[in-house]
């Protein structure tokens, strides 16, 4: 008999980053060691902050067998699966929601592995262990958020709570340049389009796409200016610190594309991109300087251009944003599991999402049919 125990790792410099991406981590660039390690070693994450590393390790005999990226959280910022409705109903009715569990990426509303395995076993010891260790802790629950479909679905058949929600991601269907894509648009729509480039390219400067080594300490420091911007307008003050960066730029910048205007030879806005082995993550802009149209145009245009250039099969653009569809964007549904300690209000969620997963259904349908593909082109 094979003996199967999971364990909690209190920061992620406590393994080895080949045993973390060999459990298959890697096949995205979220999950890495090394873009978790950033978070924790700029100080992103951990003391302070809310988000208290607190990752699972199982080992089938010894041997390290899965990982799951879990923090102990005493807020719900950074999340994008909502629950602070959740929190309040929970503490009307004298609960205390937080500290919970939250298995995801920290800042990241990117769909990818969580229960980190290529043994199904290993993904079902790595919920109950959740589960469990919820328990002995006093946490009010567990919440595994972006992950995959199918560990949706295991989730599910373990006594877990499933929730959809949406973003907007772009499909290459195998275009061979940004006029092709165009050419599968409405009229009205490929006309708008290609205005609102104009517009955007004539801002005065020029655009940038730069990867890897390219990417220069002073690129950096005008991408923290953007970045300081957006954070400060959004949520009151950045999540990530400038050390992030940093980290970012010396473990991964070869995963890493960065999208800048400049004017007069300074940079006036910018957005970044991680690149994974199929798709292409839009994460970050800013801007110094307000330009019509520029925003579309590195965060969603550029970004496409790169997938198609580099046949990569989807753009998947960040959180939130109708704003996208008229640009190509659709609706696309992701998933997150939730399992509350208190059976009442366990009943009660699950009552909830089973209207908010039909409702997000019949939203999408609608949004698709208003997408600006030709009649007969449309599909999510």
């Amino acid at each position: 008999m094979s003996e199967l125990s999971v364990s909690v790792l209190p920061a992620i410099s406590g393994i080895d980053a080949a045993l973390w991406d060999g459990c298959g981590a890697a096949q995205n660039p979220f999950t890495t060691h090394g873009f978790l390690a950033a978070l924790e070693d700029s100080g992103s994450v951990g003391e302070g902050t809310g988000w208290h590393p607190s990752h699972l390790i199982a080992r089938l005999d010894g041997q390290v067998a899965g990982v799951a990226p879990c923090y102990v959280k005493t807020h719900s910022q950074g999340e994008y699966i909502f629950d602070h409705a959740w929190a309040q109903a929970f503490e009307r009715a004298g609960g205390q929601y937080y500290p919970k569990l939250q298995c995801a990426v920290p800042f990241t509303p990117v769909t990818g592995p969580r229960l980190i395995s290529d043994n199904p076993a290993v993904r079902g010891a790595l919920l109950q262990a959740m589960a469990q260790v919820a328990k002995q802790s006093g946490l009010s629950g567990v919440h595994v958020t972006f992950c995959t479909e199918a560990e949706a679905e295991l989730g599910e058949k373990v006594g877990y709570l499933t929730r959809a929600t949406e973003q907007f991601h772009w499909q290459n269907r195998d275009y061979s340049s940004f006029e092709d894509f165009l050419a599968d648009l409405s009229s009205r729509k490929r006309k708008a389009i290609r205005k609102e480039r104009e517009r955007a390219q004539a801002f005065g400067g020029t655009i940038r796409s730069l990867r890897g080594d390219e990417i220069l300490p002073q690129h950096w420091d005008a991408f923290w200016r953007f970045y300081q911007d957006t954070g400060s307008r959004k949520w009151g003050s950045p999540y990530l610190t400038r050390a992030f960066f940093d980290r970012l730029h010396d473990t991964m910048r070869e995963q890493c594309m960065l999208v800048l205007a400049e004017r007069a030879g300074r940079p006036v806005a910018g957005a970044l991109n991680l690149l994974g082995p199929d798709a292409i993550y839009g994460r970050y802009w800013g801007c110094i300087e307000d330009h019509p149209f520029l925003h579309f145009e590195l965060c969603y245009h550029r970004a496409i251009d790169w997938a198609i250039e580099h046949g990569l099969s989807r753009v998947e653009a960040g959180a939130q944003g109708e704003h996208k569809l008229a640009r190509g964007y659709l609706p696309s549904q992701t998933h997150s599991l939730h399992w509350l300690a208190d059976e009442g209000f366990h009943d009660a969620i699950d009552n909830y999402l089973q209207r908010e997963r039909l409702a997000i259904s019949q939203e999408m349908a609608f949004l698709t049919e208003l997408g600006p593909f030709r009649r007969g082109e449309r599909s999510l």
